[in-house]
């Protein structure tokens, strides 16, 4: 699926400029297969380009119905997988004059996949087995793909 020996470089535009940001082929392969097994939708990331959302607004019946979520989920499951997601890159956690904030939004990597899963179909495909043993692998045992 994705090359080993080779930076894939990302465009990622902004609207005052253009930046290229290389990443290595693995951290991509790694964030998109931990993205197909978070339980998000991807009504959530598009929403996250322009704005932080917070964990209240992703836990229980409002993550649902908000079209956020496949299923309702703790606040404590919602923590647990975006911060899944902080790590492979793909989410940062809101700043604020006091410090960090319940709230996340896209890194330019996060954006990167959003914007190709928008452009194949708008929907986030479910992970298959394989993948989803690895995305285990690499979260709870954190061995390398």
């Amino acid at each position: 699926m994705y090359s080993s020996l080779f930076n894939v470089a990302i465009v990622v535009a902004y609207p005052s400029s253009s930046k290229v940001i290389s990443y290595p082929a693995k951290t991509i392969e790694r964030a998109d297969i931990a993205l197909r097994c978070a339980p998000f939708e991807l009504n959530l990331f598009a929403k996250m380009r322009w704005e932080s959302v917070s964990v209240p607004k992703l836990a229980g019946d409002l993550g649902v119905k908000s079209g956020y979520t496949r299923y309702p989920l703790s606040e404590l499951s919602v923590e647990t997988a975006t911060n899944w997601l902080i790590q492979v890159g793909m989410l940062r956690r809101e700043v604020d004059g006091q410090g960090l904030t319940d709230s996340f939004r896209l890194t330019p990597l996060g954006l990167a996949l959003i914007e190709k899963w928008e452009a194949n179909g708008g929907t986030i495909p479910s992970a298959n087995l394989p993948d989803r043993l690895r995305n285990l692998s690499a979260r709870w045992l954190r061995l390398p793909f």
